[in-house]
Protein backbone atom coordinates (compact mmCIF):
# COMPACT_ATOMS: atom_id res chain seq x y z
CA UNK A 1 0.00 0.00 0.00
CA UNK A 2 1.37 3.44 -0.97
CA UNK A 3 2.15 5.93 1.81
CA UNK A 4 -0.46 8.71 2.07
CA UNK A 5 1.99 11.40 0.98
CA UNK A 6 2.79 9.37 -2.15
CA UNK A 7 -0.91 9.25 -3.04
CA UNK A 8 -0.95 13.07 -2.95
CA UNK A 9 2.25 13.28 -5.02
CA UNK A 10 0.91 10.91 -7.70
CA UNK A 11 -2.44 12.71 -7.89
CA UNK A 12 -0.95 16.19 -8.22
CA UNK A 13 1.59 14.99 -10.79
CA UNK A 14 -1.23 13.48 -12.85
CA UNK A 15 -3.21 16.72 -12.70
CA UNK A 16 -0.18 18.76 -13.79
CA UNK A 17 0.84 16.42 -16.59
CA UNK A 18 -2.71 16.05 -17.91
CA UNK A 19 -3.28 19.81 -17.85
CA UNK A 20 -5.85 19.90 -15.03
CA UNK A 21 -3.39 22.20 -13.24
CA UNK A 22 -1.63 24.54 -15.66
CA UNK A 23 1.78 26.19 -15.21
CA UNK A 24 1.52 29.19 -12.89
CA UNK A 25 -1.80 28.07 -11.40
CA UNK A 26 -2.14 28.05 -7.63
CA UNK A 27 -2.95 24.65 -6.16
CA UNK A 28 -5.36 24.22 -3.21
CA UNK A 29 -4.19 25.41 0.20
CA UNK A 30 -2.68 23.02 2.74
CA UNK A 31 -5.93 23.10 4.72
CA UNK A 32 -7.98 22.30 1.64
CA UNK A 33 -5.66 19.43 0.76
CA UNK A 34 -5.94 18.05 4.28
CA UNK A 35 -9.69 17.76 3.74
CA UNK A 36 -9.39 16.51 0.15
CA UNK A 37 -7.01 13.66 0.99
CA UNK A 38 -8.06 13.15 4.63
CA UNK A 39 -4.49 13.42 5.92
CA UNK A 40 -2.51 15.50 8.40
CA UNK A 41 -0.89 18.85 7.59
CA UNK A 42 2.51 17.17 7.99
CA UNK A 43 1.65 14.64 5.26
CA UNK A 44 0.53 17.44 2.92
CA UNK A 45 3.75 19.39 3.54
CA UNK A 46 5.88 16.31 2.88
CA UNK A 47 4.16 15.81 -0.48
CA UNK A 48 4.54 19.48 -1.43
CA UNK A 49 8.24 19.44 -0.49
CA UNK A 50 8.86 16.37 -2.64
CA UNK A 51 6.97 17.86 -5.60
CA UNK A 52 8.91 21.12 -5.21
CA UNK A 53 12.22 19.23 -5.19
CA UNK A 54 11.19 17.49 -8.43
CA UNK A 55 10.31 20.83 -10.04
CA UNK A 56 6.54 20.34 -10.21
CA UNK A 57 5.67 23.01 -7.64
CA UNK A 58 7.10 26.26 -6.28
CA UNK A 59 6.09 27.98 -3.04
CA UNK A 60 5.84 31.72 -2.55
CA UNK A 61 5.97 32.86 1.07
CA UNK A 62 2.73 34.51 2.12
CA UNK A 63 1.07 33.74 -1.21
CA UNK A 64 0.74 29.98 -1.75
CA UNK A 65 2.02 27.09 -3.85
CA UNK A 66 2.01 27.22 -7.64
CA UNK A 67 2.59 24.83 -10.54
CA UNK A 68 6.12 25.07 -11.94
CA UNK A 69 7.47 23.88 -15.28
CA UNK A 70 10.93 23.13 -13.94
CA UNK A 71 10.31 19.37 -13.86
CA UNK A 72 11.32 19.12 -17.52
CA UNK A 73 14.72 20.70 -16.91
CA UNK A 74 15.19 18.39 -13.90
CA UNK A 75 14.40 15.29 -15.94
CA UNK A 76 16.81 12.76 -17.39
CA UNK A 77 16.70 14.33 -20.84
CA UNK A 78 19.92 15.66 -22.33
CA UNK A 79 20.24 19.16 -23.71
CA UNK A 80 22.57 17.88 -26.45
CA UNK A 81 21.02 14.58 -27.48
CA UNK A 82 17.29 14.64 -28.17
CA UNK A 83 15.16 11.80 -26.83
CA UNK A 84 12.18 10.27 -28.61
CA UNK A 85 9.68 8.37 -26.50
CA UNK A 86 8.09 5.21 -27.90
CA UNK A 87 4.96 3.70 -26.35
CA UNK A 88 3.75 0.38 -27.78
CA UNK A 89 1.14 -2.07 -26.55
CA UNK A 90 3.72 -4.86 -26.48
CA UNK A 91 7.48 -5.06 -27.00
CA UNK A 92 8.88 -8.57 -27.23
CA UNK A 93 6.43 -10.53 -29.34
CA UNK A 94 4.57 -10.71 -32.64
CA UNK A 95 5.34 -7.78 -35.05
CA UNK A 96 6.54 -5.33 -32.39
CA UNK A 97 10.29 -6.15 -32.41
CA UNK A 98 10.38 -5.40 -36.15
CA UNK A 99 8.56 -2.07 -35.70
CA UNK A 100 10.90 -1.05 -32.86
CA UNK A 101 13.93 -2.10 -34.91
CA UNK A 102 12.80 0.24 -37.68
CA UNK A 103 12.34 3.13 -35.23
CA UNK A 104 15.70 2.54 -33.58
CA UNK A 105 17.66 2.27 -36.84
CA UNK A 106 16.28 5.60 -38.09
CA UNK A 107 16.84 7.41 -34.77
CA UNK A 108 20.44 6.16 -34.64
CA UNK A 109 21.16 7.73 -38.03
CA UNK A 110 20.57 11.20 -36.56
CA UNK A 111 21.95 10.40 -33.09
CA UNK A 112 18.61 10.50 -31.25
CA UNK A 113 18.02 8.54 -28.05
CA UNK A 114 15.06 6.20 -27.61
CA UNK A 115 12.97 5.81 -24.46
CA UNK A 116 10.79 2.70 -24.80
CA UNK A 117 7.85 1.51 -22.69
CA UNK A 118 4.87 -0.81 -23.26
CA UNK A 119 1.30 -0.67 -21.95
CA UNK A 120 0.22 -4.31 -22.34
CA UNK A 121 -2.87 -2.76 -23.92
CA UNK A 122 -3.96 -1.44 -20.53
CA UNK A 123 -5.16 2.18 -20.20
CA UNK A 124 -3.83 2.57 -16.66
CA UNK A 125 -0.37 1.51 -17.81
CA UNK A 126 -0.73 3.88 -20.76
CA UNK A 127 -1.47 6.70 -18.31
CA UNK A 128 1.70 5.93 -16.36
CA UNK A 129 3.71 5.76 -19.59
CA UNK A 130 2.40 9.15 -20.76
CA UNK A 131 3.11 10.71 -17.37
CA UNK A 132 6.63 9.33 -17.49
CA UNK A 133 7.22 10.73 -20.99
CA UNK A 134 5.91 14.18 -20.01
CA UNK A 135 7.89 14.17 -16.77
CA UNK A 136 11.07 13.04 -18.52
CA UNK A 137 10.70 15.77 -21.09
CA UNK A 138 10.92 13.78 -24.31
CA UNK A 139 11.32 15.84 -27.47
CA UNK A 140 8.88 13.75 -29.50
CA UNK A 141 6.68 10.69 -29.14
CA UNK A 142 5.68 7.66 -31.21
CA UNK A 143 2.61 5.88 -29.81
CA UNK A 144 0.68 2.75 -30.55
CA UNK A 145 -2.71 3.48 -28.96
CA UNK A 146 -4.14 1.29 -26.21
CA UNK A 147 -7.58 -0.27 -26.81
CA UNK A 148 -8.04 2.14 -29.68
CA UNK A 149 -11.63 1.13 -30.43
CA UNK A 150 -12.81 2.15 -26.94
CA UNK A 151 -13.13 5.51 -25.22
CA UNK A 152 -9.72 6.44 -23.87
CA UNK A 153 -9.56 8.23 -20.49
CA UNK A 154 -6.04 9.51 -21.22
CA UNK A 155 -6.99 11.98 -23.97
CA UNK A 156 -6.00 14.94 -21.75
CA UNK A 157 -2.37 13.78 -21.77
CA UNK A 158 -2.25 13.84 -25.56
CA UNK A 159 -3.69 17.35 -25.50
CA UNK A 160 -0.89 18.30 -23.08
CA UNK A 161 1.68 17.16 -25.65
CA UNK A 162 -0.08 19.33 -28.24
CA UNK A 163 -0.17 22.35 -25.92
CA UNK A 164 3.55 21.97 -25.23
CA UNK A 165 4.31 21.64 -28.98
CA UNK A 166 5.84 18.20 -28.49
CA UNK A 167 5.32 16.39 -31.82
CA UNK A 168 3.79 12.93 -31.72
CA UNK A 169 2.56 10.39 -34.24
CA UNK A 170 0.47 7.25 -33.80
CA UNK A 171 1.15 3.89 -35.44
CA UNK A 172 -1.11 0.92 -36.27
CA UNK A 173 -4.18 2.82 -35.03
CA UNK A 174 -5.30 6.18 -33.65
CA UNK A 175 -7.92 7.65 -31.36
CA UNK A 176 -10.88 8.78 -33.44
CA UNK A 177 -11.64 11.52 -30.88
CA UNK A 178 -8.35 13.25 -31.74
CA UNK A 179 -7.10 14.86 -34.94
CA UNK A 180 -3.59 13.40 -34.95
CA UNK A 181 -0.97 12.23 -37.47
CA UNK A 182 -0.83 8.45 -37.93
CA UNK A 183 0.70 5.62 -39.93
CA UNK A 184 -1.57 2.60 -40.36
CA UNK A 185 -1.99 -0.48 -42.45
CA UNK A 186 -5.18 -0.20 -44.51
CA UNK A 187 -6.98 -2.69 -42.25
CA UNK A 188 -10.24 -2.52 -44.18
CA UNK A 189 -8.41 -3.47 -47.36
CA UNK A 190 -6.43 -6.23 -45.62
CA UNK A 191 -9.50 -8.10 -44.43
CA UNK A 192 -11.33 -7.29 -47.66
CA UNK A 193 -8.56 -8.94 -49.70
CA UNK A 194 -8.49 -11.94 -47.36
CA UNK A 195 -12.24 -12.48 -47.67
CA UNK A 196 -12.19 -11.87 -51.42
CA UNK A 197 -9.44 -14.47 -51.82
CA UNK A 198 -11.56 -17.08 -50.07
CA UNK A 199 -14.60 -16.18 -52.16
CA UNK A 200 -12.53 -16.50 -55.34
CA UNK A 201 -11.58 -20.03 -54.22
CA UNK A 202 -15.25 -21.01 -54.06
CA UNK A 203 -16.00 -20.43 -50.37
CA UNK A 204 -19.37 -18.90 -49.48
CA UNK A 205 -19.64 -19.76 -45.77
CA UNK A 206 -16.80 -17.70 -44.30
CA UNK A 207 -16.33 -16.96 -40.62
CA UNK A 208 -14.45 -14.10 -38.99
CA UNK A 209 -12.41 -13.95 -35.79
CA UNK A 210 -12.08 -10.32 -34.65
CA UNK A 211 -10.49 -8.51 -31.71
CA UNK A 212 -12.94 -5.75 -30.95
CA UNK A 213 -11.26 -3.44 -28.44
CA UNK A 214 -8.69 -2.34 -31.03
CA UNK A 215 -9.47 -0.16 -34.05
CA UNK A 216 -7.80 -2.71 -36.33
CA UNK A 217 -10.47 -5.23 -35.36
CA UNK A 218 -13.28 -2.81 -36.19
CA UNK A 219 -11.81 -2.00 -39.60
CA UNK A 220 -10.92 -5.60 -40.40
CA UNK A 221 -14.53 -6.55 -39.74
CA UNK A 222 -15.57 -3.75 -42.08
CA UNK A 223 -13.41 -5.20 -44.87
CA UNK A 224 -14.89 -8.65 -44.32
CA UNK A 225 -18.45 -7.29 -44.52
CA UNK A 226 -17.59 -5.24 -47.62
CA UNK A 227 -16.29 -8.31 -49.49
CA UNK A 228 -19.33 -10.39 -48.55
CA UNK A 229 -21.62 -7.60 -49.73
CA UNK A 230 -19.90 -7.26 -53.09
CA UNK A 231 -20.23 -11.02 -53.64
CA UNK A 232 -23.89 -10.87 -52.55
CA UNK A 233 -23.18 -13.26 -49.70
CA UNK A 234 -25.23 -12.91 -46.54
CA UNK A 235 -23.58 -11.68 -43.34
CA UNK A 236 -24.37 -13.97 -40.38
CA UNK A 237 -23.55 -12.43 -36.97
CA UNK A 238 -23.28 -15.91 -35.42
CA UNK A 239 -20.37 -16.67 -37.76
CA UNK A 240 -18.31 -13.88 -36.19
CA UNK A 241 -16.23 -14.82 -33.16
CA UNK A 242 -15.09 -11.76 -31.21
CA UNK A 243 -12.68 -11.38 -28.30
CA UNK A 244 -10.77 -8.61 -26.55
CA UNK A 245 -7.62 -8.12 -24.46
CA UNK A 246 -9.22 -9.46 -21.30
CA UNK A 247 -10.67 -12.61 -22.94
CA UNK A 248 -7.58 -13.34 -25.04
CA UNK A 249 -6.22 -15.71 -22.39
CA UNK A 250 -9.25 -17.94 -22.86
CA UNK A 251 -8.98 -17.75 -26.67
CA UNK A 252 -7.96 -21.39 -27.15
CA UNK A 253 -10.83 -22.74 -25.05
CA UNK A 254 -13.40 -20.45 -26.67
CA UNK A 255 -12.13 -21.28 -30.15
CA UNK A 256 -12.70 -24.98 -29.49
CA UNK A 257 -16.38 -24.25 -28.94
CA UNK A 258 -16.65 -21.92 -31.97
CA UNK A 259 -14.85 -24.26 -34.37
CA UNK A 260 -16.76 -27.34 -33.18
CA UNK A 261 -20.16 -25.64 -33.50
CA UNK A 262 -19.42 -24.39 -37.02
CA UNK A 263 -17.66 -27.49 -38.32
CA UNK A 264 -20.55 -28.41 -40.60
CA UNK A 265 -21.37 -24.81 -41.51
CA UNK A 266 -18.19 -22.88 -42.31
CA UNK A 267 -15.54 -23.82 -44.85
CA UNK A 268 -13.19 -20.86 -44.31
CA UNK A 269 -12.16 -18.33 -41.67
CA UNK A 270 -10.61 -14.86 -41.84
CA UNK A 271 -8.47 -14.37 -38.74
CA UNK A 272 -7.77 -11.08 -36.96
CA UNK A 273 -4.03 -11.63 -37.40
CA UNK A 274 -1.40 -14.35 -37.78
CA UNK A 275 -1.23 -14.94 -34.04
CA UNK A 276 -4.93 -15.82 -34.04
CA UNK A 277 -4.47 -17.80 -37.25
CA UNK A 278 -1.85 -19.98 -35.59
CA UNK A 279 -4.10 -20.45 -32.56
CA UNK A 280 -6.86 -21.65 -34.90
CA UNK A 281 -4.45 -24.11 -36.51
CA UNK A 282 -3.42 -25.45 -33.09
CA UNK A 283 -7.01 -25.86 -31.93
CA UNK A 284 -7.98 -27.56 -35.19
CA UNK A 285 -5.14 -30.02 -34.67
CA UNK A 286 -6.46 -30.80 -31.16
CA UNK A 287 -9.98 -31.33 -32.53
CA UNK A 288 -8.83 -33.46 -35.45
CA UNK A 289 -9.95 -30.86 -38.01
CA UNK A 290 -7.81 -30.96 -41.14
CA UNK A 291 -6.45 -27.73 -42.65
CA UNK A 292 -7.12 -26.70 -45.39
CA UNK A 293 -9.43 -29.61 -46.25
CA UNK A 294 -12.12 -28.75 -43.67
CA UNK A 295 -11.25 -25.14 -42.92
CA UNK A 296 -9.33 -22.73 -45.12
CA UNK A 297 -7.55 -20.16 -42.94
CA UNK A 298 -6.11 -16.70 -43.69
CA UNK A 299 -4.15 -14.64 -41.17
CA UNK A 300 -3.00 -11.03 -41.46
CA UNK A 301 0.27 -9.10 -40.84
CA UNK A 302 2.86 -11.47 -42.39
CA UNK A 303 4.55 -12.00 -39.02
CA UNK A 304 7.50 -14.29 -38.35
CA UNK A 305 5.14 -16.92 -36.91
CA UNK A 306 3.33 -17.14 -40.26
CA UNK A 307 6.65 -17.77 -42.01
CA UNK A 308 8.14 -20.26 -39.55
CA UNK A 309 5.18 -22.51 -38.76
CA UNK A 310 5.01 -26.20 -39.77
CA UNK A 311 2.32 -25.24 -42.27
CA UNK A 312 2.83 -21.91 -44.03
CA UNK A 313 -0.07 -19.61 -43.21
CA UNK A 314 -1.72 -17.65 -46.02
CA UNK A 315 -1.55 -14.03 -44.87
CA UNK A 316 -1.32 -10.37 -45.90
CA UNK A 317 1.61 -8.00 -45.62
CA UNK A 318 2.23 -5.43 -42.88
CA UNK A 319 5.04 -2.84 -43.29
CA UNK A 320 6.42 -3.41 -39.75
CA UNK A 321 10.04 -2.19 -39.97
CA UNK A 322 9.20 0.39 -42.64
CA UNK A 323 6.40 1.77 -40.48
CA UNK A 324 8.88 2.17 -37.62
CA UNK A 325 11.39 3.98 -39.83
CA UNK A 326 8.70 6.23 -41.30
CA UNK A 327 7.39 7.15 -37.84
CA UNK A 328 10.89 8.06 -36.62
CA UNK A 329 11.55 9.98 -39.84
CA UNK A 330 8.34 11.99 -39.37
CA UNK A 331 9.36 12.98 -35.83
CA UNK A 332 12.93 13.89 -36.85
CA UNK A 333 11.74 16.03 -39.76
CA UNK A 334 9.27 17.79 -37.47
CA UNK A 335 11.95 18.56 -34.88
CA UNK A 336 14.44 19.70 -37.51
CA UNK A 337 11.92 21.95 -39.24
CA UNK A 338 12.20 20.09 -42.54
CA UNK A 339 9.41 19.50 -45.01
CA UNK A 340 7.47 16.72 -43.40
CA UNK A 341 6.05 13.44 -44.62
CA UNK A 342 2.24 13.16 -44.93
CA UNK A 343 0.37 13.28 -41.62
CA UNK A 344 -1.92 10.38 -42.56
CA UNK A 345 -0.57 7.24 -44.27
CA UNK A 346 -2.34 3.98 -45.06
CA UNK A 347 0.02 1.22 -46.23
CA UNK A 348 -1.54 -1.11 -48.79
CA UNK A 349 -1.51 -4.83 -47.98
CA UNK A 350 -0.62 -7.58 -50.44
CA UNK A 351 -1.79 -11.19 -50.23
CA UNK A 352 0.92 -13.80 -49.59
CA UNK A 353 -0.18 -17.28 -50.59
CA UNK A 354 0.57 -20.08 -48.16
CA UNK A 355 -0.66 -23.62 -47.60
CA UNK A 356 -3.85 -22.96 -45.62
CA UNK A 357 -6.35 -22.15 -48.38
CA UNK A 358 -7.99 -24.82 -50.53
CA UNK A 359 -10.00 -24.25 -53.69
CA UNK A 360 -13.45 -25.84 -53.45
Amino acid sequence: MRPKYQVIIDDIKSKILSGDYSVGEQIPTESAMQSMYEVSRQTVRKAILELSNEGFLRSEKGSGTYVSNQYRSKSGGSAHKKTIGVITTYISDYIFPSIIRGIESRLNEDNYSLLLVSTNNDVEQEKKALEMMLSYGVDGLIIEPTKSNLYNPNIAYYLSFKEQDIPFIMINAYYEELEVPFLCLDDVQSSYLATKELISKGHSQIGLIAKMDDLQGKYRMKGYIKALGEAKLRFYPEQVFSFDTETKQALSTNLQDYLSKNRDVLTAIVCYNDEVGMEVLNVCKQLGISIPEEYSIIGQDNSYIAKNANIKLTTLTHPQEQMGRDAADWIINKLQGKKNNPDHVYYQPVLIEGETVLKR
